[in-house]
């Protein structure tokens, strides 16, 4: 039995909660507003579901999803993460998280900034291109014709493998990237962001992809 820690429980985190219960995972779920204001959502999840602080999701999660706006991920219970294969689903927005240098300069990436936070987890990049709508409604069994597909970016392979095979379960085919650092091949206003798209399809869009200061700047 796996258990999936999720340290934000917002639109994606209840989602992909939501998706843990569904498909027989235990899920620990915690918010920075405390356990208390979780009820509701651990009423409709049911036995396998239970509301905790963050650091106790972190400990209870054989993996453990980070969902929380890029700019509090310094709030993130560091040593509880230690050792942990942690999915990072975050995008940046700097009216939300404020200029980021680094992001702006695209000298690095959302989870690469966050695998710099947590040096002894093995971070994975996934579903930050989906809206959370779509989680609970393109996934399909494996094997069928036009399975939406999802990517996962990271620095290593098992983790990637063992994220893949969540995607599996959780009804969508993967697209490696590789390491971290491609992960800009599906951030915002990418050709692959939000939109449905196959294996083959998401395939190619990563391949199109170009940089924000290479885009054709709006008049």
């Amino acid at each position: 039995m796996t258990t999936l820690g999720i340290i934000g429980a917002g639109l994606i985190g209840s989602q992909l909660a939501r998706l843990g219960v569904a498909n027989g995972y235990d899920v620990v779920v915690s918010n920075s507003r405390g356990p208390a204001t979780l009820d509701g959502l651990i009423a409709e999840l049911g036995p396998r579901a239970r509301a905790a602080l963050p650091a106790e999701a972190a400990s209870a999660g054989d993996l453990v999803i980070v969902t929380i706006p890029l700019h509090a991920i310094d709030t993130l219970p560091v040593a509880d993460l230690a050792g942990k294969l942690v999915i990072d689903t975050n995008n940046y927005y700097p009216e939300r998280d404020g200029n980021i240098v680094a992001l702006d300069e695209e000298t690095t990436t959302t989870a690469e900034l966050l695998q710099e936070l947590l040096p002894e987890s093995r971070v994975v990049k996934a579903f930050n291109h989906i809206y959370a709508a779509d989680l609970s409604t393109d996934g399909l069994p494996a094997g069928a014709e036009n399975r939406r597909a999802l990517i996962v970016a990271g620095n290593d392979a098992e983790a990637r493998e063992s994220v893949s095979a969540l995607l599996d379960d959780f009804g969508f085919d993967s697209v490696d990237l590789g390491p971290l650092a491609e992960g800009w091949r599906i951030q915002r206003d990418t050709p692959g962001y939000g939109t449905r798209l196959d294996a083959f399809e998401l395939r190619e869009a990563v391949t199109a992809a170009i940089r924000y200061r290479d885009m054709p700047q709006a008049l």
